[in-house]
């Protein structure tokens, strides 16, 4: 963990509720891990997964879901925060047939783990899922690394249907698959399929490990999201 100060660059909406902020100021992070950002007039700081990090870059994807969250996409360039950075740990890059599985804003994690792989030469199966059309982001993104399915709800965009039916459904060939969603959807990938990592969304005290708020149940015992995780193996996340 780092306390750093960062400095905002860009902040640019990718549909209604997701908005794309990036700072300078971070030092390096790895896939699945994140940052937490103090928001002005609130008291909690806000965990925010890593989409990206790139010589000296950091890109952070945000969804509207509070006052906390709109208030971030009110920053504008030349904006300080108050951050802690380089929390938890991510996923590993075992994988020689990796499976990428997204829900909503739980894509936003998968686009950097993407880069990793493309940059040793593995072109992942990549499913992103959304509720409808109006509610996909950065495919285009996705698409420059990996095979891309999307996935909607209504169907009015890609297959219809969500993410789980179309990664497991469609018969993609993999040996490792990692995702990150909604609680419901990985906990109907882990009985799918255990083969796989999950990183794990909680509420959060303090970010990194004292205050035990986020703690889940594992086949090891109690773990924390925001210290042991938040990627966990989905054969050891005990889902209740």
């Amino acid at each position: 963990m780092k306390r750093e100060t960062l400095t905002l660059t860009g902040n640019r909406p990718l549909n209604s509720s997701v908005f794309e902020l990036t700072f300078t100021g971070a030092s390096p992070m790895s896939a699945g891990q994140f940052v937490e950002l103090t928001t002005e007039g609130f008291f909690l700081r806000r965990p925010i997964s890593v989409a990206d990090w790139e010589d000296g870059k950091l890109t952070l994807l945000v969804r509207i879901a509070g006052e906390g969250t709109k208030k971030m996409s009110e920053l504008r360039a030349g904006d300080k925060v108050d951050a802690l950075t380089c929390l938890g740990n991510g996923f590993d890059l075992s994988a020689q047939k990796p499976l990428l599985i997204g829900g909503g804003i739980g894509c936003a994690p998968l686009y950097k783990l993407a880069k990793d792989f493309a940059a040793k030469g593995i072109r992942p199966e990549i499913v992103l899922g959304f509720r409808n059309a109006d509610e996909t982001y950065y495919v285009g993104e996705f698409s420059a690394l990996g095979n891309v399915t999307v996935a909607t709800d209504d169907g009015s965009a890609g297959v219809k249907g969500n993410a789980v039916a179309a990664a497991l459904g469609a018969g993609k060939d993999f040996d490792l698959y990692y995702a990150c969603g909604p609680a419901v959807m990985l906990h109907a990938l882990c009985a799918a399929d255990a083969r796989g990592q999950v990183s794990l969304e909680a509420r959060m005290g303090c970010g990194f490990g004292a205050c035990m708020g986020c703690s889940i149940k594992t086949t090891g015992g109690f773990r924390r999201v925001c210290k042991e995780g938040p990627v966990f193996r989905a054969s050891e996340v005990i889902w209740e």
